[in-house]
């Protein structure tokens, strides 16, 4: 199983034009999304200025702006680490999850064109890849690119921020749980929600999103529980 970690910047916007702020908040962020910082895993601030090869202000600010988001806490002694994730805290974040990411999924099917939904179906065919070679780094990529790239075209730019954030609470544990499990035991209710673009059925689109969030969150819940 190919365990190697994405690049965050396959997922987030060119940093090369980017104040240095935004860069290491990028590129911190892409590594606590897709599990390369574990939850429950503490780093002091000066480590990771010397990993992102970075100033201080800059980390500091990124830092800031992450625990601002709930992907950090701060632990003292200048370290911070990414929550666990509590029974709780899953309840809250399927009831979040099925909230927005379906409304997101009903807005963004009454908008997308044929040529939108054949560059969702290109990244499912790529996830479609990741899951046959066991690629976790890759599930993580076209998975969350494939919600991503479905939600902005729902024209819905809150509702698509607080999506986002609620994928940075999860994602570090789904790429645990995913390491343990692979790839082969998440399911992938994306055709149906193609499916739904298709037809133009909004109603179709929000039950096949409702189900991918339910049974991809139940799958992160039963791993946890595993490990514990």
């Amino acid at each position: 199983m190919n365990l190697s970690q994405p690049d965050a910047s396959s997922v987030s916007q060119p940093t090369a034009k980017l104040p240095a702020h935004e860069t290491v908040y990028q590129t911190l962020r892409g590594q606590i999304l897709f599990g390369d910082l574990a939850p429950g895993q503490a780093v002091t601030i000066q480590g990771l200025v010397e990993s992102l090869g970075a100033g201080m202000t800059p980390v500091r600010e990124a830092i800031r702006r992450l625990i601002s988001d709930g992907a950090l806490v701060f632990q003292g002694n200048r370290r911070v680490s990414v929550p666990m994730l509590r029974e709780s805290d899953l309840s809250e974040l399927i009831y979040a999850r099925k909230t927005i990411e379906c409304q997101l999924a009903r807005l963004a099917t009454e908008r997308v064109s044929p040529a939108d939904i054949a560059a969702l179906e290109a990244i499912d065919t790529a996830l479609d890849q990741a899951i046959s070679a066991g690629d976790v780094a890759g599930y993580l990529v076209q998975n969350y690119q494939f919600h991503t790239r479905l939600y902005a075209h729902a024209d819905a730019p809150i509702l698509t921020d607080l999506a986002d954030r609620l994928w940075l609470r999860f994602g570090p544990s789904l790429r645990v749980v995913c390491g343990r499990l692979g790839t082969q035991s998440f399911p992938d209710r994306h055709k149906d929600i193609l499916e739904a673009l298709h037809r133009k059925d909004a109603d179709l689109a929000v039950l096949a999103m409702e189900r991918d969030v339910a049974q991809g969150m139940d799958q992160v819940r039963q791993g946890l529980t595993q490990a514990s």
